[in-house]
């Protein structure tokens, strides 16, 4: 029997290429209608995942479900799909490229050719219709493979990476109709080592780190669960106080102190300490964790690497 509860479903998936393990043991499921995040630094495993959920790749252990079933090509056409690695017919108009992608995923070649136009309009290439693909620079071709990747309006979203080499207006354009389509009832899946854009637009995360799920749950409910570890502090005088067993990391932000506690740790003592200690204290507060910081807590500093990440600051004491 389908379960037609889950979009994509992954079970005690493992995947190696040689004696390499890109993918071990992952269990991970996606909601129909929920909108995920697939984080984790570079080579973690993401891409590996996306590849066996669209059957481009097979698991060597475990079972992949998209969409109720095995993935095949009646079930992948129910899908948008934009990989890391972009690809486009350059010789192509703009126009001719986007309502062929259409045509093959079951769009009447007139309504492809209305939808093709609309969307560039849409994101601002409208004047660039009826040009080569090969005249766009690279963050145009970039929207037009989004484009093609949407343009049969499918149930499900697979994206992968899909902000690299966007410009940050680009990027605002991006999430908010990425941000549109989840309000409309599609699932999508959101692959990315950019923690602050996962943080902002996922309801349910997926932390992978060394081929291994770290944390896997829903992003309201995890930094609720998380808010003991994390204390903001700024302060004038000797940073002497942050000395201490509770503290495990120190990251700065916005010149403000990120202390990242650990676990159990009662920030009360290091408040006390920092008292005691003469400093005046303009800012203590306990507050909801970032996501980098959840992600830095559980996989550890180490892990972070390419991530795309700052990595903590380790100040000196004195």
């Amino acid at each position: 029997m389908i379960d037609t509860r889950y979009a994509i479903r992954l079970s005690d998936v493992t995947k190696r290429f040689g004696n390499h393990t890109a993918v071990s043991e992952l269990n991970f499921d996606v909601p129909r209608g929920a909108i995920c995040g697939l984080i984790g630094p570079n080579g973690s495993g993401k891409t590996t995942c996306l590849r066996m959920i669209m059957g481009i790749l097979h698991p060597d252990v475990g079972s992949v479900s998209l969409l109720g079933a095995t993935p095949d090509d009646v079930r992948r056409k129910r899908v948008g799909y934009l990989p890391e690695e972009r690809g486009v017919y350059r010789k192509m108009t703009c126009t001719e490229f986007l309502t062929f992608l259409a045509e093959i995923r079951g769009v009447s070649r007139t309504e492809g050719w209305k939808r093709s136009n609309d969307w560039l309009e849409r994101l601002g290439l409208g004047g660039w219709a009826d040009r080569r693909i090969e005249a766009l620079s690279k963050g145009m071709q970039q929207k037009v493979q989004f484009i093609g990747t949407v343009i049969h309006e499918p149930e499900l979203l697979i994206l992968d990476e899909p902000f690299s080499g966007l410009d940050p207006l680009n990027q605002d354009v991006l999430e908010e109709i990425i941000r549109d389509f989840h309000s409309k009832g599609t699932t999508i899946l959101l692959s990315t080592h950019l923690m602050d854009q996962a943080e902002r637009i996922c309801e349910r995360v997926c932390l992978i780190s060394n081929a291994r799920k770290v944390l896997d749950a829903d992003l309201k409910e995890l930094k609720a669960k998380e808010r003991t570890g994390v204390v903001v502090v700024r302060f004038e005088g000797s940073n002497q106080w942050l000395e201490g067993p509770e503290i495990d990391c120190i990251h700065e932000s916005n010149g403000e102190l990120h202390l990242i506690l650990k676990d159990g740790a009662d920030h009360q003592s290091i408040l006390k300490r920092g008292l005691e200690s003469g400093v005046k204290i303009y800012r203590f507060d306990l507050v909801e964790p970032r996501l980098h910081e959840i992600f830095v807590r559980h996989a550890g500093t180490e892990s972070v690497g390419d991530a795309g990440m700052p990595k903590n600051v380790t100040l000196e004491l004195q």
